[in-house]
């Protein structure tokens, strides 16, 4: 099982298609971050004025460490932007920084897709670290054991539905992550925060993100569908 090249059949598109939407996103940040905007206001500055003009003074926006790291955290009510957006008044940097802005508006008006994403967020935990182990377990007892294959094959779907969690989290991210992002776009031309040169530049890079979670989406679904495949299998020999 560890060495299966059906799994490496299922496994190269993705990790191609992941390569490729990750080097996308780099380049365009990178290539946005040279731009500054007319108005000059950095990624902490864009995200503090779109979150007040809706009201949520509460929201507190805060740096972190690492690349890109930004996020926003529903259970504290943080925005938490990375250096190369907080700090930089370009156009890369607002347009990141006004995306975290757009979940914490989701947050505020109760958007479903987001809310069902945070309640699946302990499955999906249990799901992505456990699942292939479990799923690997109950193969290898089937396989060792004619007396245990019935058992074996019991734990092994039962790992195959906890990585199903892990495959619909991601699925369920999509509409999350580009409602973000048309919420995005919208304030900050509405605001004035960017004209409409700087719009397409915001959106080649926001656009860019997105097919990061497609192309997870799509990884997840892929995995799911070779165990579903092995298992039927095995229940058949």
């Amino acid at each position: 099982m560890f060495f299966d090249p059906l799994f490496i059949c299922f496994l190269i598109p993705s990790m191609v298609l992941g390569f490729i939407a990750q080097a996308a996103v780099k380049n365009r940040f990178q290539k946005y971050s040279q731009v500054r905007t007319a108005r000059g206001l950095t990624g902490a500055q864009v995200a503090r004025q779109i979150l007040d003009e809706n009201g949520l003074y509460d929201v507190v926006v805060e740096e972190t460490q690492g690349f890109l790291s930004d996020h926003y955290d529903p259970s504290s009510r943080t925005l938490r932007l990375s250096p190369q957006v907080a700090r930089q008044p370009s156009i890369a940097a607002v347009g990141v920084a006004a995306h975290e802005a757009g979940h914490a508006l989701q947050h505020a008006k109760g958007y479903v897709p987001l809310q069902l994403r945070s309640f699946m967020v302990p499955a999906v935990q249990f799901g992505s670290n456990l699942a292939p182990w479990i799923i690997m377990g109950g193969i290898f007892l089937a396989l060792m054991s004619q007396a245990m294959s019935g058992l074996g094959l019991t734990i092994a779907w039962v790992g195959v539905a906890a990585y199903a969690m892990v495959a619909l989290f991601a699925i369920v991210t999509l509409p999350v992550e580009l409602d973000a992002s048309s919420r995005a776009k919208k304030l900050l031309y509405s605001s004035m925060i960017v004209d409409k040169r700087e719009l397409e530049g915001v959106t080649s890079v926001l656009n860019a993100a997105a097919w990061t979670y497609v192309v997870a989406a799509l990884a997840a679904i892929m995995q799911l569908a070779y165990w579903v495949f092995r298992l039927v299998g095995l229940q058949r020999d």
